[in-house]
């Protein structure tokens, strides 16, 4: 039985501000990314990563049924849920619209960044360099993705907060088990887990009871 599904219904909370999902993300830490071109697996994917002890999760626009698995992820006030892949001001609006809280996006778009801060939602766009880190600051968005990762990421990340310590990077891309806490300690506000999670053979092979205990040590390991 789906996780989401067996939990009792509870009353619905007022929508977290812009602010609050922000502090949210930077207390989790952490947030599962889920991709796939398989919609059979999104829903035990997602609940499998829940049941780990994730509570932020994002799914990608371009994974077939994003949107309703949003929505059934919205219900859940325990949960704070987003869309990634946001390349346009209407897909932000879809997002917002099924119940994402925070939008990502692999580019920095001062169009789509108005649009989330209108929308009430947080957008994270993303950024390789420290100038372009800098105009997502800028532009309004109060987060920002490193990607794509280098691969001496928590050393670059460290680099690039040295003169911009004001910024809130959120690395995605590369970060695994193994280098989360190198991440943590070079000044990641957040962390996003992709493919270290969700692990395409793990995902084709239907091993969610894997997927969960990786979940858990994840979680376990950046909330310390």
């Amino acid at each position: 039985m789906s996780f989401l599904l067996a939990r009792t219904a509870v009353a619905p909370s007022p929508p977290m501000t812009a602010e609050e999902v922000v502090v949210r993300l930077g207390r989790e830490r952490a947030v599962a990314i889920l991709r796939t071109p398989d919609e059979a697996l999104v829903r035990p994917a997602l609940d499998a990563a829940v049941r780990g002890g994730f509570r932020c999760l994002e799914v990608t626009l371009n994974t077939p049924g994003a949107l309703d698995a949003i929505a059934r992820l919205a219900g859940d006030p325990e949960l704070l849920v987003g869309a990634g892949t946001v390349l346009s001001v209407d897909d932000a609006r879809r997002a917002v619209a099924a119940g994402a809280r925070f939008l990502v996006s692999p580019v920095t778009d001062v169009e789509v960044i108005a649009a989330a801060r209108e929308l009430g939602a947080v957008m994270i766009p993303g950024a390789a360099s420290p100038t372009e880190l800098l105009l997502a600051h800028r532009a309004g968005a109060p987060l920002q993705k490193l990607f794509p990762a280098p691969a001496d990421g928590p050393e670059y990340l460290r680099a690039c907060l040295g003169p911009l310590s004001f910024l809130r990077v959120v690395p995605t891309s590369g970060v695994c088990l193994a280098n989360a806490l190198a991440y943590l300690r070079a000044g990641a506000y957040a962390l996003g887990f992709v493919r270290s999670l969700f692990d395409p053979d793990d995902l084709a092979r239907g091993a969610f009871e894997v997927i969960e205990q990786r979940a858990r040590a994840i979680t376990e390991l950046v909330r310390g």
